[in-house]
């Protein structure tokens, strides 16, 4: 069957950098080899579920699913804009160190610490001056192209 929008896929992946380095994966062998058990213990890896057109995945990998069929694999290239887009200054923001820490609970603010806005937008401390706390809203991945393996386990 050729997957087509609305679709409901399942897919073994391997996603890596340009480098080559691996970011997720579905194998949970490969995961614990590229050290990624190590960042998500209490994850599952197997193989993702989607319904193809309902934002579940970047918009190049489900335009790389279109029009291929149970049991295909291919490799495909995302670019930064059909994966989480360009990395942009427009997604950083400075605080007032005071505020935030407030806004923290009263923790102090680290490089590092993983944050989340009320609407649910996760953030990273980038900086930590004497006044003031930068914080980076870009996705993890974003300006990066990403390439994937991907494996089609079954199409509904």
């Amino acid at each position: 069957m050729t997957i087509s929008e609305g679709d409901t896929v399942r897919i073994e992946y391997v996603g890596r950098l340009e480098d080559g380095s691996v970011f997720d994966t579905s194998d949970k062998v490969l995961a614990e080899t590229e050290g990624l058990l190590d960042d998500n213990p209490d994850r599952s890896f197997a193989p993702f579920t989607l319904e193809v057109g309902e934002d579940d995945v970047i918009p190049g990998l489900t335009e790389a699913l279109i029009g291929m069929e149970d049991g295909e694999q291919k490799t495909v290239t995302i670019p930064p804009e059909k994966a989480y887009g360009e990395h942009t200054d427009e997604r950083i923001a400075e605080y007032e160190r005071d505020t935030f820490e407030e806004m923290l609970g009263g923790r102090e603010a680290t490089v590092g610490t993983e944050v989340e806005t009320e609407q649910g937008l996760p953030g990273e401390v980038t900086a930590v001056e004497d006044d003031t706390v930068t914080v980076d809203f870009n996705h993890e991945l974003a300006g990066e192209t990403l390439e994937f393996d991907i494996e089609v386990v079954s199409v509904k």
